[in-house]
């Protein structure tokens, strides 16, 4: 198959997204998870943005004058904060429902948020660029991860970053992320993930190099029941981030 016949949408997940989009904005609705794993996310994508754009973290509107795509970007969960944060964002979402529930909470919010109904393949051939790419728990819903990769990370200019996010393929990650998050704790609809659609570490570190990323850090992320939150961990069996910089022109 050759590039431009490939495709990066897996129909059945934008579907099944799609059906959920009225509660993207509900913290205790089907995407309650993702409001809990906010606040982490962002704290670690403001402060090693700020550390590779020599910027202070503490500041008002750290990220001013960055441009960030937010690539399966949803209901905006990080979209719009992200462009509080002083950036501009475009959040790109294959589904229609996604970016219409997006775009009518950024305006409701005072929020300025570029929403776009595209695909990363669209954004590319348009010539798109940005400073950076956040790849946030979307690789597990593509038809093709690697190509889906290769693509996103064309879009990173110079100097710039991409963080990935997603759940490790594990027997661990089997039984808490799947088993347990949607059978027993009722933290996800059942279905939201399937285990041979995980993606392991390396899985995205090879595409990512052949576009000229190099990784330059990684973390897992677990959730804390005592806490009632998540924190970064040196544990990446289950949930974990990526951090690519592109290190050489592309």
């Amino acid at each position: 198959m050759s590039e431009t016949a490939k495709s990066t949408i897996d129909q059945s997940e934008v579907d099944r997204f799609s059906a959920m989009a009225a509660e993207w904005w509900s913290p205790t609705g089907k995407f309650k998870p993702l409001h809990k794993f906010n606040p982490v996310r962002l704290a670690y994508i403001r402060d090693r943005a700020c550390e590779n754009f020599g910027r202070d973290p503490k500041s008002g509107r750290p990220l001013e004058g960055l441009r960030v795509l937010d690539i399966g970007c949803g209901g905006g969960l990080l979209s719009e904060p992200v462009a509080r944060m002083g950036a501009d964002v475009v959040g790109a979402d294959p589904s229609e429902k996604n970016i219409g529930i997006a775009s009518t909470h950024a305006k409701a919010s005072g929020v300025t948020v570029d929403y776009r109904a595209v695909t990363a393949e669209q954004l590319a051939e348009a010539g798109e660029t940005f400073d950076i790419v956040l790849n946030m728990e979307v690789v597990e819903h593509v038809a093709d991860v690697e190509f889906f990769l290769s693509t996103c990370a064309k879009m990173v200019r110079p100097g710039g970053l991409m963080f990935v996010a997603t759940i490790n393929r594990t027997m661990k990650a089997a039984a808490l992320a799947i088993f347990a998050a949607e059978n027993l704790l009722r933290w996800l609809p059942r279905g939201t993930h399937q285990y041979e659609k995980l993606v392991r570490p390396e899985e995205i570190e090879k595409p990512l190099a052949a576009d000229g990323l190099e990784i330059i850090a990684r973390t897992g992320v677990f959730y804390s029941p005592l806490q009632d939150r998540w924190n970064l961990s040196k544990d990446m069996d289950v949930n974990y981030m990526l951090l690519a910089k592109r290190t050489n022109p592309s």
